[in-house]
């Protein structure tokens, strides 16, 4: 965390037809004699006003709705389920202190990405040492996401699917400089629309990036 260390988503508008036959106009003979009108005589052949509804579709449920997709949360309280933000804070708060500055990837073309103005958002848990993690939310299209996964692979990562799109992941072991033992890795999530990184080090709470995929995209 301190950086001290370098990994080597119908509605159904039904319109109603409506025919409506002009009223006809026309000469009539003139009354024979003896004949009486009245104004309440009515020619026999005057047209009448028809109203023809059309058959709904069987086919079309008005409670079909199209799926949600992702939409970018607005706090990193909306990134995690319940159980998972409530292990969070007991296990390594606080959520985004000022002074974690650890990013959530060290691979350039992740980190181009990142930080190329695409709506983000950042999480980080712990206080700036040598345990914590640290996610971005990232808006992608989909060939920026076929860019992520190929640089990935290319890099070593181990990727497998995970929900509709692709996790990958690298963990290393070593030895700082103060010759304390370290484990760190990232894992990454190439998702429809977005892109979760997360780095860590010493911290990997189990089922953390599936548990925000499930969050966000379920």
């Amino acid at each position: 965390m301190t950086g001290r260390i370098r990994m080597p988503r119908l509605a159904v508008g039904v319109a109603a037809l409506l025919l409506i036959a002009g009223a006809a106009t026309g000469c009539r003979p003139e009354p024979g004699p003896g004949a009486t009108s009245t104004p309440g005589d009515v020619p026999s052949n005057t047209p009448t006003l028809q109203i023809k509804t059309p058959t709904p579709d069987p086919s079309i449920s008005p409670t079909d709705k199209p799926q949600a997709g992702f939409e970018m949360p607005q706090s990193c309280e909306e990134i995690y389920s319940p159980a998972m933000l409530a292990q969070l804070q007991s296990a390594n708060p606080p959520l985004n202190d000022p002074g974690v500055t650890m990013l959530s990837s060290e691979n350039a073309d992740v980190l181009e990405i990142v930080h190329s103005g695409a709506a983000t958002l950042r999480c980080s848990w712990g206080k700036p040492s040598e345990y914590g993690l640290a996610t971005n939310i990232t808006t992608i299209d989909a060939a920026q996401g076929a860019t992520v996964q190929s640089a990935l692979q290319s890099a070593g990562f181990g990727c497998e699917p995970l929900g509709d799109g692709t996790v990958c992941r690298i963990q290393q072991s070593g030895v700082t400089l103060d010759d304390n033992p370290y484990t760190r890795g990232e894992t990454h999530y190439i998702g429809d629309k977005a892109l979760v990184t997360t780095a860590w080090i010493n911290f990997a709470p189990q089922g953390y990036t599936e548990d925000v995929v499930a969050t966000l995209w379920g």
